[in-house]
């Protein structure tokens, strides 16, 4: 009887995925009604129709333009409805400093304050201002060289994404393209996408817990964040990823409804963490020498959805042997042991106190909070054009 029913299931299931190959085949042969295909370039900044590569006769006479120190340019401009669909730079600095100063934001629907506001590097997981190779669902960067980016943004009454260099030297060369569709009408249950970016930068108390996305008011889906993390030197060898994700839903207060169980379990892998890109999850930097890592986790197979209110947060949580902790403990470094974790038993020390000095210790690996230097991009849909975030933190103390 079990065997009928697996065959069963591997039968239905099998059926489910032939008939998603099939609507997914058939999106690029259908034709949508009141669709209008426009890119933004340099080349046609307007994207107005028959208007493309005007300068030079036609010959590559607009591929490029500078940015100069302090100027802002507005890269598209829409007014009617319409889903930008991909967008790509490319630049020739792309130093951690100019990754950083560079600010990039996006407006829907004529409204004054940006759904984005955002570091450009970071927006396009160049976590720490390290661009790597990788390809993901959402970003892909082909050869180290290029942004991309592959969110679906719909808009009803227009859209406005401008980058601006606050940075004090010029940016010579900046190449792009925004590729969207024209709307008759807006999609009737179309969400906005926003983006935030927040760092701790080693402030903070310990066992407070850093925010990956602070709480946001309304209606959503919350689509995945990246992460990068400057390790604290002060702590030595020991391990910083011991820290859960925790995610609270329309109205949790002390306590999440999704509570992962640890940094490197949240991004799909485990013991540690190195280098990996996938469609969903991976980490893009794990250097153990400059102690800085940088990790992406796109919520899309697994979707977060909230009706009223959602953040989302990471625990300053690291790890080591008793030894590294009372090397801390000496030099005055900011810890707060959390539990214990030995061969054949586990302490809950903040449940059961143990002092590090007592005989009575467990032996085994030490998980204690502590306060590094986080930093996050979080990605999420909203059912309006802007959010109540605060704007983003000066260039100072995002390059510091």
């Amino acid at each position: 009887m079990k065997v009928i029913k697996s065959i069963t299931s591997l039968l239905l299931l099998s059926a489910l995925l032939f008939v998603a190959s099939r609507l997914s085949a058939q999106e690029l042969y259908t034709m949508p009604k009141g669709v209008q295909s426009r890119v933004s370039s340099f080349e046609n900044i307007k994207g107005e129709k028959g208007a493309g590569g005007k300068t030079n006769q036609g010959a590559k006479g607009n591929a490029f333009e500078s940015l100069k120190a302090g100027e802002s340019k507005t890269l598209l401009s829409v007014h009617s409805a319409g889903v930008i669909q991909r967008m790509w730079f490319t630049i020739n600095d792309r130093s951690y400093a100019m990754l950083r100063s560079l600010r990039l934001r996006m407006y829907w629907d004529g409204e004054d304050k940006p759904a984005v506001d955002v570091p450009f590097g970071d927006f396009f997981c160049a976590g720490l201002g390290h661009v790597v190779a990788f390809q993901s669902a959402l970003f892909a960067d082909p050869e180290g060289r290029s942004f991309n980016c592959y969110i679906p943004m719909p808009f009803k009454k227009g859209a406005k994404v401008v980058l601006t260099n606050e940075s004090s030297s010029n940016l010579d060369l900046l190449f792009f393209d925004i590729d969207y569709n024209i709307l008759d009408k807006p999609q009737d249950d179309m969400l906005y996408f926003h983006a935030c970016w927040n760092r701790s930068n080693n402030n903070g108390e310990i066992g407070h817990d850093f925010e990956l996305l602070p709480q946001i008011k309304g209606r959503g889906r919350f689509l995945g964040v990246n992460v990068g993390i400057n390790v604290n030197p002060g702590y030595g060898a020991s391990w910083w990823g011991e820290g859960e994700v925790k995610m609270y839903i329309d109205g949790d207060k002390r306590y999440p409804t999704i509570n992962g169980t640890g940094s490197e379990d949240y991004i799909g892998t485990g013991w540690g963490e190195g280098t990996f890109a996938q469609q969903y999850q991976g980490c893009l930097v794990a250097d153990t020498a400059k102690k800085q890592y940088a990790f992406y986790r796109f919520h899309i197979p697994d979707a977060i959805y909230f009706e009223d209110n959602f953040k989302a947060t990471i625990q300053q949580i690291g790890g080591g042997t008793k030894e590294e902790v009372i090397s801390m403990q000496a030099h005055g470094i900011p810890y707060k042991m959390v539990t214990v974790s030995g061969e054949h038993d586990f302490t809950r020390l903040l449940d059961h106190p143990v002092a590090l000095n007592d005989a009575n210790f467990p032996k085994g690996w030490v998980n204690f909070y502590r306060l590094d230097d986080y930093c996050a991009t979080a990605y999420f849909y909203l059912d309006k054009p802007a959010d109540k975030l605060k704007e983003l933190a000066p260039v100072g103390e995002r390059v510091k």
